[in-house]
């Protein structure tokens, strides 16, 4: 099995559900849940490859602060080698508070804290060699790599013969073609959900979109479809539309980490793009049925089994 290097956004969530509005002035909501979990492009996707057993380590940086030793306690309970994270005394852990509306979907009050000052002098160059596959997580929230020094770092460890895998989080933004297209050469697989591509295509037509990103030298689009399931489109080949999992969603947080987590676990241990792909579908649909990054997935034989026996959209 490869092993992964997931490098980027490490976010402490705190999660509340169900909100269907901010109560105005001092005035008090009760909700059903409130939980703090492990998140971000990087933490929650190492925190998934843990649990299905993986060889993973995760790379980023922390403020000296609770939200801090929570994550690197959290992820090391769950498998992931944490001794490339970095604390950084200048600024806090990155932080969401996450207001989760009755239908799942949710707005996000961040900050970008610790994640600011991640550099390309944080990569573990030493652990990365033609057995890695890199996950590269939080292009648009990583102000210190976006743009040239992604661009930098990804190629030089397919130069390394690294296999290369990006996500981001991105909101709409003008500039956002700008911003990645230095790196797009060297992604082997780019992991955005559609909407996001589309944001920086400038459509949501999908066929453009991902001639788009094969025309800028990006390997394979897998680009999550929300209930639709997963578009997987190697340059050069047909696109596969892989189905959802019939699931009642609690929570959308996590879930494109969850399938950024199943692919590269499937890609690790050999399997074909369209068997690690519904890997990841499958544990992207695992972790909407609970509130957080952290719910639905235990361990890669209860994955599999939801993967054979539950029905599909």
């Amino acid at each position: 099995m490869a092993q992964a290097i997931v490098f980027g956004a490490l976010i402490a969530d705190t999660l509340g559900r169900p909100v269907t509005e901010i109560p105005p002035g001092q005035q008090i909501a009760f909700l059903d849940e409130i939980r703090l979990t492990v998140a971000g492009t990087a933490a929650a996707t190492a925190m998934d490859l843990g649990r299905l057993g993986a060889r993973v380590s995760v790379v980023g940086r922390v403020g000296p602060d609770p939200f801090g030793s929570f994550l690197r306690s959290a992820l090391e309970g769950d498998g992931v080698d944490v001794s490339a994270i970095l604390t950084d005394p200048d600024h806090q852990t990155s932080a969401t508070l996450l207001p989760i509306r009755p239908d799942g979907s949710r707005p996000a009050l961040h900050v970008v804290g610790a994640n600011a000052a991640l550099s390309e002098e944080d990569v573990p160059w030493d652990l990365i060699d033609e057995n890695t596959i890199l996950h590269f997580g939080g292009t648009f929230i990583l102000p210190g790599l976006d743009g040239e020094p992604t661009a930098r770092i990804l190629r030089r460890a397919k130069e390394l013969g690294a296999t290369t895998t990006l996500d981001m989080a991105l909101s709409p933004r003008p500039d956002a073609a700008d911003i990645i297209a230095p790196a797009l050469p060297f992604i082997d697989y780019l992991l955005p959900n559609v909407e996001e591509a589309g944001w920086i295509v400038g459509t949501q037509d999908r066929a453009r979109i991902i001639d788009w990103f094969h025309d800028r030298g990006v390997g394979c689009t897998v680009l999550t479809l929300g209930e639709d399931g997963v578009s997987v489109a190697p340059r050069g080949k047909p696109e596969t539309v892989i189905p959802a999992f019939a699931v009642e969603v609690v929570d959308t947080t996590g879930c494109g980490d969850a399938l950024s987590a199943g692919l590269i676990s499937g890609l690790g241990e050999g399997l074909s793009l369209e068997e690690a792909a519904d890997r990841g579908v499958a544990c992207g649909s695992l972790v909407a049925t609970g509130l957080g990054s952290d719910a639905g997935i235990i361990s890669l034989a209860q994955v599999e089994e939801f993967r054979r026996t539950a029905p599909r959209r």
